[in-house]
This record gives structure tokens, C-alpha cells and sequence, in this order.
């Protein structure tokens, strides 16, 4: 394997819990080129990777299809000797199988499949002793590598180190309280409510982008949390990841910035409302919490994502779930 090619142009987290797939293919084969296709905005996740030859950006904002085979027309002329795709979807198997790599691997789901030199089955359940969505992507490449299980991982610059450094001067945790999704969202008056009840000399850090800018405000001014600072739309991914690595405690949803504690084995305490820890998509850091209601409800998981809103109206998965367990994960 000399020129390897990882397709991964889905959302954040998609791309992080494929990184593990960079360090198990870097271990196997370390003299190797490997590129990574990204959807854009997903760029700065692996900007300075130290594994990554190229990083390819698929433009998905204007002139989709356009820039698809302008992307196929490369990937072809790069003659790569294996192409990874850990996609389901249509566009990028279209490009895998006609990338004209020696050898294709890829997930059955996917449309173009048959295409590919070896298909495996992705099985996501309900069941919790079912695979990580890290050991799904890793089991296409295990022919030629083997089963053990790489974690995710991101590289901070110095640079970005440096810029988060000022936030690092007193014991410090890091709130995410957004999600693309309202039902994966646990309700702005819980975070209230426990940033209320937060030591009032501990520093709260809040992060996000700058849609959650004003959210974020709310919860601060209601919560009454001097030692709070919004830091939504002011830091980048990989600067974000800095300032997790060092925190007493993380909080997220079932959201990207859990991926992005993850890749920095950070300590991250995620709240999953509608969805499951055992679809495959739970925190890995060594000290993680998983927080969720304990009342068994028919009603979830609702669905593999997020939705808009609750299809019964109560958002009993989220309202149900008790503070107290949040506040919990600081005294461990």
C-alpha cells in the first residue's frame, strides 16, 4: 500500500470517528501517502494532520456534481492502491468505484457496492453490546491489517495551544449545550439549571458555534454563573479540542464536541436525549460518563438521528433526566 485514499464527507463526527482508520493504516503501512476527502467546513478538523499527505475538500455549497467529478477526475490520476470508504451514500460510491484503485472497500449499504473490490455489513441496533461506529470502519481494513481497535485522534497546532492557553490559568470545565438536532439537545432550562448549581468558583467555558451564541447568553444570565464565559463562534475545532484536553469535565449532547473529547481521550460527560449509546456513536475517552433518563420509555430511541422535534410531543427522554446526575461526574 504506498497511496491510500479515506473517504469521509458526512457531518463532524463522522470524520473524527474515521480518524482511527489514519492511525491504523500510518501504523501498518508508515512510509504510505494517505489523503482524506472531506466535506467542506470539515477541513480544519484535520488541518497539519502529521499522517496526511493531501486533504481533499468536497465543495458541496455550489456546483455539487461539478465538483464531484472534478474530485473523481484527481482521485483517478492519483492511481491509488486502496480507496476506504466508510460512506453509504450514492456520490462517494460513485467515486469509489470508479477511482481506479487497485483495491475498493466500503459498507454494503452503500448504492455502488457491488463495485467495490470487498463489501462488509454496517449493523446498527438498538443492542447494547453492538459495534462502535470506530470498529465498523475499521473492520474494512482488517484484511490487510488486523483487529485491533485505534481511537480517534486530532492534532492541535502550537499555535492553537497557545491561543486557548489564557483559559487555562484556574480548574475549568467546557459546556457544549448545541446540537444540530432538538431532540439530541437536552433543554436550555437543564443546562440552566445545573450551571445554577455549579461551584461558583469553578470556571465554565461554553462552546459552540455562533448559532449558539445567544443560547448561550440566556443560560449564563439565568443561571446566575459569574465564573462563565462564552467562547461559541470565537474558537475553532481544533482549538476547541485544546481547551477540552485539559478540563476537569466536558459536557456535551450527543454532538460533535463529544466526538471532539474523544479524540483527545478529554474527560466528557455526554447527555444522549432520543438517541442510543448503543448505536455506536457513545463517548471513548478513558474517563467518560454516559448520562440518560432511567425511565424505560417505548418512545425511544425514536430514531437513529435527531429529529425537529418530539414525534410525542412530552420530550420525556430529556425532561426526565435529573441534574443531579450531571453534577455527579465532577465529584468522581
Amino acid at each position: 500500500m504506498k497511496k491510500i485514499l479515506i473517504i469521509q464527507t458526512a457531518s463532524l463526527g463522522d470524520v473524527i470517528l474515521a480518524t482511527p482508520l489514519i492511525e491504523k493504516l500510518h501504523h501498518f503501512f508508515p512510509k504510505a501517502k494517505i489523503d482524506f476527502l472531506v466535506k467542506n467546513g470539515s477541513e480544519t478538523l484535520l488541518r497539519n494532520h502529521p499522517y496526511l499527505r493531501h486533504l481533499l475538500v468536497w465543495d458541496k455549497s455550489e456546483k455539487k456534481y461539478k465538483n464531484l467529478l472534478e474530485l473523481l477526475r484527481f482521485v483517478r490520476e492519483e492511481k491509488y492502491d486502496l480507496v476506504v470508504n466508510t460512506q453509504r451514500f450514492a456520490s462517494t460510491g460513485i467515486l469509489t468505484a470508479l477511482s481506479g484503485a487497485s483495491y475498493t472497500t466500503g459498507f454494503r449499504k452503500n448504492p455502488f457496492s457491488l463495485f467495490f473490490t470487498r463489501r462488509i455489513e454496517h449493523k446498527i441496533s438498538a443492542d447494547e453490546n453492538g459495534p462502535h461506529e470506530i470498529e465498523r470502519n475499521q473492520k474494512l481494513v482488517e484484511p490487510f491489517t488486523d483487529s485491533r481497535l485505534f481511537k480517534p485522534r486530532l492534532y492541535p497546532s502550537k499555535h492553537d495551544d497557545a491561543k486557548v492557553s489564557q483559559y487555562k490559568t484556574r480548574q475549568y470545565i467546557t459546556l457544549s449545550p448545541g446540537s444540530l438536532w432538538f431532540t439530541k439537545a437536552f433543554p436550555e432550562e437543564k443546562w440552566t439549571d445545573f450551571v445554577r448549581r455549579i461551584d461558583s468558583d469553578l470556571m465554565v467555558y461554553f462552546l459552540g458555534s455562533e448559532k449558539e451564541k445567544t443560547i448561550i447568553e440566556r443560560i449564563i444570565k439565568n443561571s446566575g454563573h459569574a465564573n462563565s464565559l462564552n467562547l461559541a463562534g470565537k474558537l475553532t475545532l481544533l482549538e476547541s479540542a485544546a481547551l477540552m484536553r485539559n478540563a476537569k469535565m466536558n459536557y456535551t449532547n450527543d454532538s460533535a464536541p463529544m466526538h471532539l473529547a474523544s479524540a483527545m481521550n478529554a474527560p466528557v460527560a455526554a447527555v444522549f436525549c432520543s438517541t442510543v449509546p448503543a448505536f455506536g456513536f457513545g463517548p471513548l475517552s478513558d474517563i467518560s460518563f454516559i448520562i440518560e433518563t432511567d425511565e424505560v420509555l417505548k418512545c425511544r430511541p425514536c430514531g437513529l438521528h435527531g429529529k425537529k422535534s418530539c414525534p410525542e410531543k412530552h420530550f420525556r427522554c430529556a425532561n426526565r433526566i435529573d441534574v443531579k446526575k450531571l453534577l455527579s461526574c465532577l465529584k468522581n
